[in-house]
């Protein structure tokens, strides 16, 4: 692992990946994405078209009991009930995590120059995220399911996190909501067996969601360089114990009470699938990847990130 060190000026800061960019032109290239690739989902989606018979809500493949022994137990009615329900699921999580979001981003902006084009790309981000927020709780609606909101312990947890979350932790968070659930938007939009709204909403959010991925990724190389060293072993620490709430909370356990099958049972298959682990762990590659090049995953916090299962 290379070690990172402050190159000297503001304008000349390195770290195991290279040069770090300029923060205001990374920002104004942003911007200029977002001028050309944004969308309105209200208008660009068709949100009376019925619900199409004998389509999925999620590719099977993703779904949690995928190949498990009580997967091929169930009638395919069931399973795609099971999507439906787990769709909804990840769509409440995605809104309780955007919101976090919207917090995190105000607070990281407040002291910064609010002319520059970093400022300006975060409001705009945030733009994004409340139309994001707005889509997925109507694909809820229209799919017939319900919101699944995360337990009382997790919310309250984040309510700490988006309160007192340094600068690191949070772009590190940011990253942990975004990048695995891209990953799974990626293979659920060209799959002609998901409903085509599913399709449309997925596809939306991966376009916009590239911009914010880098904008914090970027963000999250420059603070592991500057910040304190109590910071970054915060940071640290405090990534790899939101790794472990996130990899619990990806799928209400109540979807499974819905569809008619034992709770226990099937949490019980859910953890010990392989399948399910190769799924999570390679949504997660690309950012744990990332995370170990930057110095994030050292020490105690990669034994938090491996027992969340995030991490091979």
């Amino acid at each position: 692992m290379t070690t990172m060190t402050e190159a000297g000026t503001s304008h000349a800061l390195r770290d195991a990946l290279g040069l770090l960019k300029d923060r205001e032109q990374v920002a104004e290239r942003l911007l200029e994405s977002s001028a050309k690739h944004s969308f309105d989902p209200d208008k660009e989606l068709d949100w009376d078209a019925p619900v199409e018979e004998g389509k999925w809500f999620w590719p099977p493949e993703l779904v949690s009991l995928y190949d498990t022994p009580l997967w091929k137990r169930m009638s395919e009615e069931q399973r795609m009930e099971l999507a439906r329900y787990e769709a909804a699921s990840l769509a409440s999580l995605g809104i309780w995590f955007e919101i976090i979001l919207m917090q995190l981003l105000v607070r990281h902006i407040y002291d910064k120059p609010m002319d520059s084009a970093h400022v300006r790309y975060a409001l705009t981000e945030i733009a994004d995220e409340c139309r994001h927020s707005m889509m997925f709780a109507r694909m809820i609606k229209k799919g017939g399911a319900k919101v699944y909101p995360v337990s009382k312990l997790n919310h309250n947890l984040a309510r700490v996190l988006k309160t007192v979350s340094t600068t690191p932790g949070s772009f590190a968070c940011t990253l942990l909501g975004e990048e695995i659930l891209d990953w799974m938007q990626r293979l659920t939009f060209p799959d002609e067996r998901v409903q085509t709204l599913v399709r449309g909403v997925t596809r939306i959010h991966v376009v916009e969601e590239a911009r914010h991925v880098r904008y914090a990724r970027e963000e999250l190389r420059r603070q592991m360089v500057t910040a304190p060293r109590w910071e970054r072993e915060l940071t640290r620490i405090s990534s790899g114990q939101a790794a472990k709430v996130f990899s619990v909370a990806f799928v209400n356990p109540q979807v499974y009470t819905d569809v008619g099958l034992d709770r226990r049972e099937a949490l019980a298959q859910v953890k010990a699938s392989g399948h399910r682990r190769e799924v999570m762990q390679s949504g997660a590659k690309r950012l744990t990847d990332f995370l170990d090049d930057i110095g994030v995953l050292q020490g105690p916090g990669r034994r938090l990130w491996k027992s969340s299962g995030l991490l091979a």
